[in-house]
């Protein structure tokens, strides 16, 4: 009897739930299945918080140069060693972790203000409107990222704020294409219709019904970008076209470390091993963010 009695406060009690609450709760136990993506996002939050307090810590200034220091190895003292300046890699990696992250989420966030809605209105009006945005998204879609975000960088000047502007133009046309996929979907639907004869006006159909179905993909979309974006800029700053010195930025560091990579190997190695865990913590997060907000998974 005490036992279906606590059933039923039970039962009673996941009733009376928050929606929103036990909806997170079900996505997070779906993302729990899957071991490497929840290992992946573990990572990232781990990352967020040392790039946040990580150079309160540290004991080195990351700009100092120290000549007298200089290729020196990994010591105690030096946990990854010196760069041909004498200034301490692993202060500079903590350093430009704030400078890596920013770039990934800021270009997405960028590329997603523009090209959600573009994406939105071509997909719900059509027409010319339709033709005229996709095909200006299909010219930026026939360059290769990397050399589109060099020829804006190039006209706009090297810098990390530029970079970010030229990441987040290259973002606009994948967002714009989902948005747009997952609005024709959606107002084909017979409760759109509905709603529509209804009086409902377009602004209304937009932001409460087709919004909401247009975010699970966009959001996997803006996880997964996050490490294009951070491997364009990095790849951008080796070619000095980004971040310049004597900014920690790790595309940077790993460009100063190809003259000396036989000499003094692990100044290119950190930098290299620290982009490629935070390229692999978003891209496996993003897996697993994929298959948990999949309405054909939740069962």
């Amino acid at each position: 009897m005490n036992q279906t009695a606590g059933e039923a406060s039970e039962t009673l009690k996941e009733k009376q739930e928050n929606p929103k609450i036990k909806s997170l709760k079900d996505f997070y136990k779906r993302l729990k299945k899957n071991i490497p993506a929840l290992i992946g996002f573990y990572t990232i939050v781990f990352l967020v918080i040392v790039s946040i307090f990580g150079p309160m810590l540290t004991v080195h200034p990351y700009d100092t140069v120290n000549l007298s220091d200089r290729l020196v190895g990994p010591s105690a003292e030096y946990w990854f060693g010196t760069d041909h300046m004498g200034r301490d890699i692993f202060t500079r990696i903590i350093h430009g972790m704030s400078l890596t992250l920013m770039v990934g989420f800021f270009s997405v966030i960028l590329g997603g203000v523009v090209g959600v809605p573009l994406g939105i209105v071509s997909g719900y009006y059509g027409g010319r409107l339709d033709n005229l945005i996709m095909r200006f998204m299909d010219v930026l879609l026939a360059f290769p990222g990397i050399l589109l975000a060099l020829a804006i960088v190039s006209v706009l000047g090297g810098s990390l704020q530029n970079v970010i502007i030229a990441v987040a133009i290259y973002a606009i046309p994948g967002f714009a294409r989902i948005a747009r996929g997952s609005t024709l979907a959606t107002k084909k639907l017979e409760y759109v219709d509905a709603i529509k004869a209804l009086g409902a006006t377009d602004n209304r159909v937009i932001f409460k019904h087709i919004m909401p179905n247009v975010l699970s993909p966009l959001i996997v979309n803006a996880t997964l970008y996050i490490a294009t974006a951070i491997l364009t800029a990095a790849g951008l700053s080796f070619l000095g076209m980004g971040a310049q010195p004597p900014t920690p930025e790790w595309g940077a560091m790993l460009n100063d470390g190809r003259d000396y990579m036989y000499q003094a190997g692990h100044i290119a190695f950190f930098p290299g091993v620290a982009i490629v865990v935070v390229v692999l913590a978003f891209n496996i997060f993003g897996d697993g963010l994929r298959d948990a907000l999949d309405p054909k998974m939740k069962k």
